[in-house]
């Protein structure tokens, strides 16, 4: 399949939401409850994609097409303020508020350092180099937009999407937090990688 980028617009939130919620359903099968991954609603989420892209401090979407149809997509912003115990790990309490350019976990500097928040393909295209491009694509719109720095959270239990991550150089800081989603409870890692200028 021939495939091209673009920044969404809010005309896409119907598609990046249907990406979203299938893609969902079928990488967190064994991790999440299967009455919550069915309930997911694609206009709901679509509703909160149309928020979010209208939103002053709106984060960046990449799509990626193909055979006329949006197949995955990528979402990133600056990192969120945070505080230090909003963070597990080793590094979560640390007290003195870390910087950006530190290689200990931490707190990050939204300043530096950008957060890849989503990334997620259309199963049916899992594995054909499509997911590979578009995190290509976001690296280098990152690069770009100047940061140097780039960290995502992955579920631990996430065994596909960390080794997709892996492979294009991102690994686990030490980070990690404790969330509930479906209502379980589920550790997420913090994954970071250097950007290039």
């Amino acid at each position: 399949m021939t495939t091209a980028i673009r920044e969404a617009t809010p005309d896409d939130v119907a598609a990046l939401a249907a990406v979203h919620v299938l893609s969902w359903r079928a990488a967190y099968s064994d991790l999440l409850p299967g009455p919550y991954l069915d309930a997911l609603d694609p206009e709901e989420r679509a509703a909160l994609w149309r928020a979010r892209l209208a939103a002053p401090d709106r984060p960046t979407a990449l799509l990626a097409t193909g055979a006329g149809r949006v197949v995955a997509f990528s979402c990133f912003r600056a990192w969120p303020e945070e505080v230090p115990d909003e963070l597990g790990g080793s590094g979560g309490s640390g007290g003195s508020g870390g910087s950006g350019g530190s290689d200990e976990p931490g707190v990050l500097d939204p300043a530096t350092t950008a957060e890849l928040a989503a990334l997620y393909a259309l199963p049916e295209v899992w594995g054909t180099g499509v997911g590979r491009e578009l995190l290509a694509a976001s690296t280098e719109a990152l690069t770009a937009a100047g940061f140097r720095t780039a960290a995502l959270w992955v579920f631990a239990g996430n065994a596909r999407g960390r080794r997709f991550y892996e492979a294009a150089g991102w690994r686990p800081d030490g980070a990690s937090v404790r969330d509930v989603t479906g209502g379980r409870e589920l550790e997420e890692l913090r994954y970071r990688r250097e950007l290039f200028i």
